[in-house]
């Protein structure tokens, strides 16, 4: 039971680096972004390739977040300057990567146990030598998420920030302060792919291994983890939104997890997740309605 419950958390913790991306482009920019499933998998792709090639893991993440970035740097463009709309600017970027990630990695490629992930790299094991495997990755993809949450909330404090969250409330704000309101969707696009791509990276090594159809639900996922914690803190409003976001993140994995010990098949996985994310949905709608009634 004890071990179960370390690892629903290190893959919530894991997947608040996605979900922080998510609630980029969903709460801030109210941008439909399908990128996420080619840039999720993009990350695990460069990583993979990376380690297999004996590049230090720590290193692997920085590229993985800055190929990240790049896609969404694409979408930005083809929505902002070839003025195509938000939904299939990311469905071509999307579509687009797939081929990529085949061009760099394959359509599978594991990462051998003798080659140091950021779970066993030296200086984890001069930390953490003590511990598990499975305890490491916990502490390890807790730290992450805690930084990432920190980069998130010192920047979105930032001038840079509040115009970002001005254009997904109000663009006319941004252009009346002689700021470009396209460009400040681009930015957080590339933020936002920056941080799934790292996920995806982490995912790679705490697997060790990638796989072409390892994006496909993603952006399921993501959003249901805004959702729900976003739901869950609706009325706190001390609480921060990349804080409600890992929290959605790691119930929504739980709820996956429960899914799955009470016996229902694995390759039934993606066929639950979108059943949690409707009902998530459903629940989420109905309390909307219930305040707006009061």
């Amino acid at each position: 039971m004890f071990d179960m419950i370390i690892s629903t958390m290190t893959q919530g913790f894991i997947y608040a680096l996605l979900a922080y991306g998510i609630y980029i482009t969903y709460k801030i920019l109210d941008f439909p972004d399908l990128t996420v499933d080619g840039s999720f998998p993009l990350g695990a792709a460069v990583t993979a390739v990376l380690l297999v090639r004996g590049v230090n893991p720590y290193l692997t993440l920085l590229a993985a977040a800055a190929v990240g970035a790049v896609a969404g740097l694409c979408t930005g463009l083809i929505h902002v300057k070839c003025r195509v709309r938000d939904l299939l600017a990311g469905i071509i970027t999307m579509t687009g990567l797939y081929s990529i990630n085949l061009q760099i990695a394959g359509s599978n490629l594991t990462v051998e146990r003798a080659i140091d992930t950021i779970f066993t790299a030296p200086p984890v094991m001069a930390v953490l030598g003590d511990t598990t495997l499975m305890v490491r990755k916990f502490i390890i993809s807790f730290l992450l998420a805690v930084l990432g949450k920190i980069i998130m909330d010192l920047y979105l404090k930032t001038k840079s920030g509040l115009l970002l969250r001005a254009v997904g409330n109000n663009a006319a704000l941004v252009t009346t302060l002689a700021k470009d309101k396209g460009n400040m969707k681009i930015l957080g696009l590339v933020i936002a792919n920056a941080f799934v791509a790292l996920s995806g990276a982490v995912v790679c090594h705490e697997q060790r291994a990638f796989s072409a159809t390892m994006g496909t639900g993603q952006m399921v996922f993501g959003l249901a983890a805004v959702i729900i914690g976003s739901t869950i803190f609706k009325k706190f409003d001390f609480v921060k939104g990349t804080t409600a976001v890992v929290v959605g993140s790691v119930l929504y994995k739980a709820c996956i997890q429960v899914a799955i010990n009470l016996g229902l098949p694995a390759n039934l996985l993606k066929l639950i997740t979108s059943v949690l994310f409707l009902v998530v949905l459903v629940l989420g709608n109905a309390t909307g309605k219930e305040k707006a009634d009061a």
